[in-house]
């Protein structure tokens, strides 16, 4: 079980889901977190979770798209520990007001495409240029970056979504190459379906039914299966591992068919 102890980690979209559960694992294996999200009150919960379990953990109020916010929540890691270990940029705008919108180029508006990158690209780049400072004075830091597979890929749907994502991942290499000298990691970790609340209030009983029959492997994806490959990155034992993206998808993508075979807008 790769330890975290004595470490500082921030994540972003840690009120819920994939976040929520990256925040309670590493707490529970040493990390002090910062517990970012939009969703303040969501976010004072894991921290109550993560207290519960004897962990040490701050809740943070941040917009991922507002650089004074972000540059806030490192702040805050550095004044309430005294140090930054780890960023997982995690947040990404998967509410049913973008996501659920984000169906063709033909009928899609300007303000939504601009909406998508703002969270899911933007909100990258923001937190890596605050917590770059930070991990470059302590000559090492871990940034990881949660992508999507639909960034790998084309669909019949969600080309904001899967633009953003494809975005992230050639961040992260870029990242990992301009400051591998100077003792940072920065992994992608691109999931496939995993049934997070806002996976199951964003698909279509189609949309699922399609992945479920696409994946290799015979049980759906959880939260916990994104968070134990976000903690052993994070941990000492990952130290040869940079500018990576790993997908955590029941092998969708290991081959054919993928969904554009099986889902048609109409």
């Amino acid at each position: 079980m790769a330890e975290l102890s004595g470490k500082v980690a921030i994540i972003t979209g840690s009120a819920s889901g994939v976040g929520e559960a990256t925040a309670l694992l590493m707490a529970s294996r040493g990390a002090a977190v910062v517990v970012a999200d939009i969703n303040v009150r969501g976010a004072r919960d894991t921290v109550g979770a993560i207290e519960a379990l004897g962990g040490r953990a701050t809740a943070c109020e941040v917009d991922v798209c507002d650089e004074r916010a972000v540059q806030g929540m490192i702040d805050l890691a550095m004044s309430t520990y005294g140090r930054l270990d780890i960023l997982h940029n995690n947040a990404a705008a998967l509410g049913d007001d973008v996501l659920g919108r984000d169906l063709d180029l033909v009928t899609m508006t300007v303000e939504l495409w601009d909406r998508t990158m703002a969270v899911s690209l933007r909100g990258v780049m923001l937190g890596c240029k605050y917590a770059l400072p930070p991990m470059l004075a302590q000559g090492q830091g871990v940034i990881l970056n949660t992508t999507s597979v639909a960034g790998q890929t084309g669909d019949v749907k969600r080309a904001a979504y899967g633009s953003a994502k494809a975005g992230v991942d050639t961040l992260t290499k870029y990242v990992a190459t301009m400051y591998g000298k100077q003792g940072i990691r920065c992994n992608a970790i691109a999931p496939g379906l995993i049934l997070s609340p806002p996976a199951i209030a964003n698909l279509t009983p189609e949309m699922l039914d399609a992945a479920f029959r696409n994946r290799l492997l015979s049980r759906a994806g959880t939260p916990g299966d994104v968070a134990a490959l976000a903690a052993f990155l994070a941990s000492d034992e990952a130290g040869f591992i940079t500018g990576q993206t790993f997908n955590v998808d029941g092998g969708v993508l290991a081959h054919h068919p993928a969904y554009s075979q099986n889902v048609v807008i109409g």
